[in-house]
């Protein structure tokens, strides 16, 4: 009798087992085919996509739009997903508690990055939003006694767009020239400077040209005439070394995507000692210090922490590779075409980005032309206006030259087989178009096409 209950048991058991199996082989193939079979847009011979047939996912150099999350980023991520989900906001029980926890230490990571203490970070879905807390912030809280801004011509658009905001609301703003070279000048900038100047904006490493800014001597100018400085630094976080106090930053703006960190988070420094205050740009339940209202994303914010912990580790590594890929693409391409010229200093600059225009080619025809190398025209925030780059006209590049900018994004994860690629095809491309364009033609006969009267028709 017994021996029949233990093989009714073990046949029920198996039974269960299998089913469970079978079912999970079904879901496991299923899967797969999901994964093998191609996309609406994809067959044998290629990809399609908005209109463009390409052989293949293109190569990856546009670093400065975005970056891939690094994937011990992503594992430090996955537990706040999917077992450690509390409210970072929930303290009566244990999942609020860790996630608070996991919030706090990221905070942490963020701060040591940058020189500063945890307290003075605050959590934002971006730099946009850190920007328009920073620029709006302060001049909302101190609006009875400062009236004016300074930023510069070159600054990021949520930047430029925040003051044009500030001019509506009857601040003045002035917008600093910059030098051919990308940089501030700053005489320029302490002759700026008003008694009632209320905050200086410069960008640390600009988006579309990598150039970096004279960032400790600004701050000495700020401090001296007793005025709080703001700087964008989301091209900069992790790419440079950078020193809260060394520079004088009252204010500063972060981003998780531009360091191998998730899309959706983003950091605002704000200085403790001198305090300073900003009025908060949305109203809620006063998280953040009441700064910035909203539940705070915990894989998210987890996430961000950990890509400045490893940049932290890997920013010496990453510059020295990075220097070396630059200067591959650079002289790769510089030695078999005329006619390129590097937009923004060599000297002082990010060698991440690399900005080239080329000479007797017509701008969207390049760009099109290298739909196997994934790059653009400059800030993703514009790249879709066909209006030359505002930042490049800021330096006093031709209209034309501004119209064939190229921006090269290097990153951590790119390679020398990508790098040698992208020379090869940008070489083809540009070569491809001069054969086509009368200009060439004329220049390599000698004529100086500047001196040409043109004429009407």
């Amino acid at each position: 009798m017994t021996s029949k209950i233990l093989a009714s048991n073990l046949r029920h058991h198996l039974t269960r087992s299998a089913r469970i199996l079978s079912r999970r082989q079904s879901l496991s193939t299923a899967t797969a085919a999901a994964a093998d079979s191609p996309q609406p847009y994809e067959d044998a011979a290629g990809i399609t996509m908005k209109g463009v047939k390409i052989s293949g996912r293109p190569l990856y150099l546009d670093v400065q739009a975005t970056s891939p999350v690094d994937p011990r980023v992503l594992d430090a991520m996955l537990p706040f997903f999917v077992s450690r989900y509390g409210n970072p906001h929930s303290r009566t029980h244990f999942y609020g508690w860790e996630s608070d926890e996991a919030v706090e230490r990221a905070r942490s990571q963020v701060a040591v990055l940058i020189g500063a203490s945890p307290k003075e970070i605050v959590f934002t879905s971006g730099a946009t939003e850190s920007n328009n807390i920073s620029i709006k912030g302060v001049m909302h809280f101190y609006k009875d006694k400062k009236k004016h801004v300074i930023t510069t011509q070159t600054e990021h658009k949520c930047v430029l767009d925040s003051c044009r905001h500030l001019q509506q609301e009857g601040f003045d703003v002035t917008y600093l020239p910059v030098e051919s070279d990308g940089l501030v000048d700053l005489e320029k900038l302490k002759a700026a400077i008003r008694p009632d100047t209320g905050l200086v904006s410069v960008m640390a490493v600009n988006n579309e040209i990598g150039v970096v800014q004279p960032l400790e001597e600004i701050g000495k100018i700020c401090k001296e005439f007793n005025v709080p400085f703001h700087t964008d630094a989301a091209q900069a976080l992790g790419k440079i070394p950078i020193d809260v106090e060394k520079w004088n930053v009252s204010l500063m703006s972060l981003s998780g995507h531009k360091i191998y960190g998730p899309k959706g988070v983003g950091a605002l420094y704000l200085r403790r000692r001198p305090r300073i205050r900003v009025e908060p740009q949305m109203n809620g339940g006063g998280q953040e210090r009441g700064i910035r209202s909203g539940t705070v994303p915990t894989p998210l914010a987890v996430g961000m922490g950990a890509a400045c912990e490893l940049a932290m580790k890997e920013m010496d590594y990453d510059e020295r590779r990075i220097s070396k890929l630059q200067e591959r693409l650079l002289n790769g391409i510089r030695d078999k075409i005329d006619g390129v010229v590097v937009n923004g200093s060599m000297e002082r600059r990010y060698a991440g980005n690399l900005n080239l225009s080329f000479a007797y080619v017509e701008g969207e025809s390049l760009l099109m032309g290298l739909k196997e190398v994934a790059v653009s025209s400059g800030s993703a925030c514009t790249s879709a206006s066909l209006e030359p780059s505002y930042v490049l006209r800021a330096l006093g590049v031709d209209e034309d030259m501004a119209h064939t900018s190229i921006r090269f994004g290097i990153g951590r994860f790119t390679t020398e087989n990508e790098i040698d690629r992208a020379v090869e095809l940008t070489v083809k491309q540009v070569e491809k178009l001069r054969e086509m364009s009368p200009l060439y033609e004329m220049v390599k006969e000698g004529i100086n096409i500047k001196e040409i009267q043109w004429a009407q028709h």
